[in-house]
Parts: C-alpha cells; structure tokens; sequence
C-alpha cells in the first residue's frame, strides 16, 4: 500500500508527476501540498486525517488515515518540459498493443515493430515512421510500403505529446479519483530511447 500510486497536480490542478503513497504523505504533512476528495475539496494533513477511513488507509500507532489518490501542490505552478522518449515500449503503448495492420491486440510478446516506409528505402526510425504490427502482417508487408502490400494502416504514426505521468514509472496503474484530472492521451511514459542506426 505504501508504494502504491497517488497523482500530483499543480496549482493549476495540471498533472506533473505520479509519486507513492510514502511521498505522498510526507508532502502532505509538510504542508507542501494538499489532499484533495471527490468533491474537489482541498485538506490539509490534520483534516485529511480527521476523515472517515473509508477505502484505502495506512494504520499508524493511534488512528487509520486514508489514502489520498490525488494531491495539490501549494506553490508549484509549472509543468515540466520534457519529451516522450521513443522506445519500443512507448511505441507499443501509443498504438495500444495493437497492430496497426490487422487491428488485433496482442501481449507484447507477440508484437514487433514495423517501419511504414521500408529502411531498405529510406525509411526513418522515428516517430512518424514506425508502427506497432504483429508478426504475420509485419512479414507479409516486408520491405515494402502499406501500399505496395496491399496493406492499410488503421491510423498513420504520430509523435505523442509529452505526458509527466509516469515519469520513471512502468506502470499502468489508475485510480477513479484521478479521471477528472487526465486526458485520454496521457498513457504510459516507458524507458529505454530507440536510436537510429
């Protein structure tokens, strides 16, 4: 429980970063954010603790206090700049597991990548030029173009917009109280950069 997940905004009430339960508490108990309920009513750390225990809480000496899903910053007013790193992990949660030839979602086991324009003409590893495809349709397409295969991309490649969710974070952990805060494209944000060679 401790690790779990709790989502920081803002003062602008913006995601900046997903931090644990741990960090979350002692933010709070600083004074350095605030907890915010379903209600969008904001509470410091004694009457976030005053609160009924209902749903997740951490159990100290003297009281059970409840698990806050979502904090405030109280002076912090910018989002971070940053880019999502392309990797194939993060390629794989922009198309959703998903070949972008057949439409069917697999495990990530059976997913590869596949350059739309073939590297053997051209083709760049970016953003713009690589898709998540299954084994199948990634052979029977080969060193050819989606036309030239008599293929049809379900949606073209694109550059995601940077998302500080999950920063550092393999995860795909959500709560419903931090549904009001995201948008549908703030999915995952994963490792490893993928070079161009």
């Amino acid at each position: 429980m401790i690790e779990s997940a709790v989502l920081v905004l803002n003062r602008n009430y913006q995601p900046v970063h997903v931090t644990s339960v741990k960090r979350a508490f002692s933010l709070l108990y600083q004074g350095v954010a605030k907890a915010i309920d379903d209600q969008y009513k904001l509470y410091e750390f004694e009457d976030w603790a005053a609160l009924s225990t209902t749903g997740d809480c951490i159990v100290t000496v003297n009281r059970a206090i409840r698990v806050p899903r979502v904090l405030v910053l109280s002076a912090y007013e910018y989002l971070p700049k940053g880019r999502v790193r392309f990797s194939r992990l993060n390629i794989y949660a922009r198309d959703h597991d998903t070949c972008q030839y057949c439409g069917r979602t697999l495990p990530r086991s059976e997913l590869n990548l596949d350059h739309v324009n073939p590297r053997c003409e051209g083709g760049k590893t970016t953003w713009e030029n690589v898709v998540c495809s299954c084994v199948p349709c990634n052979l029977k397409k080969g060193g050819r173009t989606p036309e030239r295969a008599g293929m049809r991309l379900l949606r073209r490649p694109f550059r995601p917009r940077w998302t500080p969710l999950f920063r550092g974070a393999i995860r795909r952990v959500t709560y419903r109280e931090w549904l009001p805060f995201l948008r549908v494209e703030d999915a995952s944000y994963w490792n490893v950069e993928l070079l161009d060679e």
